[in-house]
């Protein structure tokens, strides 16, 4: 499917381009989009990778992985039936949804690019989307978000009294869209048209040994920890808590108008970061393995990672940047204008709506232009916020997660990602007019 719509993109973008005299500002827009693939979103992200990967191996290599996936072990059971249950892709799908929750996208991204990894190990069919693959992709493009940060500050910056109303009606829409994702996916995987071909058995050979070799290196590597060492732990864990209240206590002392709990988990989002990036080399110290060794072993494949998902990126964000240069999302957008309005479907919502799978900046921009048109109070702002923090760019997500990996046929991964989009959509604009349409 993916194939399709990266053609119908470029095509469009050149006929339309034909047509409206804009083939100069088309051309342009191909060249500009490749060079920010590289220049701003692949090279930066080459040195977070390298971050976040340096520290999931301590992770790993300290058996931490295995203790965090424990907790959600039933659930993740059920979403990932071909996942052994202690398998490290378990541990780096759940710091992935949690980071994604506490709206940590540098440490999302990289946590997810991990757990792409880790699960094509399994994968026997290289090339092709393991059931498993495309389920975690359809989480992500509609994972749950407990504060739409970027969305309320927009708010905020346009004069809004009450930024943080939309923080209820996005975790209401993203939580049905969440839903709707999972049933998606698994529904859609037992079609004719995405049921996997049989694996090579030389492939599935080589998984079967990989993870009789992991599971012999786990037992070999694993040690317990001395009580001594569980003290500092017990220590550290104390300060973390103290350095919480103090936090809190000092954001409620400076007058703030949040509510409590939004400042709660702020608080929780600010001690994130530094917390995972002193506990995973801590623990990990405490139970006899070589950290710094560890680490750049880690963040060598980060880089690596990094390199690999370039063409991907170029790939998608050329083909997106050409199609909005030749204004085929404001055709789109003149097109279907009349048939929303007879759904109660504000117009003004639809470039938003078209552009937000295919770019997270130019979402951003249409978003904050709505606010400060509308007001940030305004049911049309409260509603773009909403559909912000309950939607993905899915096409970007896909493409880097997939290119990270060599994955060319996506299967159902795609369908599903679109359908929560819809539902996200949907939900949002519904939710809104319950809760603020009568204002």
């Amino acid at each position: 499917m993916l194939n399709w719509i990266w053609l119908g993109l470029i095509l469009g973008a050149v006929l339309l381009g034909g047509f409206t005299d804009k083939l100069p500002e088309v051309a342009n827009a191909a060249f500009e989009s490749s060079k920010k693939a590289v220049m701003d979103l692949a090279l930066p992200m080459a040195g977070i990778m390298a971050l976040w990967l340096g520290i999931m191996r301590l992770a790993e290599k300290s058996g931490l992985v295995e203790i965090l996936a424990r907790g959600l072990r039933p659930l993740l059971r059920w979403l990932f039936p071909e996942v052994p249950a202690n398998h490290p892709a378990m541990g780096a799908m759940v710091m992935n949804m949690a980071a994604n929750m506490l709206g940590l996208n540098n440490a999302a991204t990289p946590l997810g690019l991990r757990a792409m990894q880790d699960l094509e190990k399994l994968n026997p069919r290289p090339g092709v989307a393991s059931n498993a693959m495309c389920t975690f992709l359809a989480i992500n493009t509609s994972s749950i978000q407990l504060i739409p940060a970027t969305a309320v500050a927009i708010l905020l910056t346009a004069g809004s009294k009450d930024p943080f109303a939309i923080i209820g009606t996005a975790f209401i829409a993203t939580l049905l869209s969440t839903v709707v994702a999972v049933v998606a996916v698994k529904s859609l995987e037992k079609l004719p048209t995405y049921r996997l071909p049989a694996p090579d058995p030389e492939n599935q050979r080589k998984v079967e040994e990989s993870l009789r070799l992991e599971a012999e290196e786990a037992i070999q590597e694993s040690k317990p920890m001395p009580a001594w060492g569980r003290g500092i732990l017990v220590a550290f864990a104390l300060m973390m808590i103290y350095l919480g209240y103090h936090a809190y206590t000092t954001f409620l002392g400076a007058g703030a108008t949040k509510p409590a709990v939004v400042i709660a988990v702020e608080v929780i989002s600010l001690l994130a970061i530094p917390f995972i990036l002193t506990f995973f080399p801590l623990f990990a110290a405490l139970k006899g393995i070589p950290v710094y060794e560890e680490f750049v072993e880690g963040a060598k494949e980060g880089i690596q990672v990094a390199l690999r998902i370039i063409p991907f990126l170029v790939a998608i964000l050329a083909a997106v940047g050409m199609f909005r240069a030749a204004g085929g999302i404001q055709i789109l957008t003149n097109w279907l204008t009349p048939l929303l309005s007879k759904v109660f479907f504000p117009p003004e919502l639809l470039p938003l709506v078209l552009i937000r799978p295919l770019s997270g900046s130019g979402a951003t921009g249409i978003f904050a232009e709505l606010a400060q048109t509308f007001g940030g109070d305004s049911l049309i702002a409260r509603m773009g916020g909403t559909i912000m923090g309950s939607t993905e760019t899915t096409f970007y997500v896909i493409a880097v997660y997939f290119g990270s990996v060599a994955i060319r046929r996506t299967r159902h991964a795609v369908p599903a990602g679109l359908i929560a989009d819809l539902v996200g959509v949907i939900a949002a604009v519904t939710i809104c007019n319950l809760a603020f349409g009568g204002r």
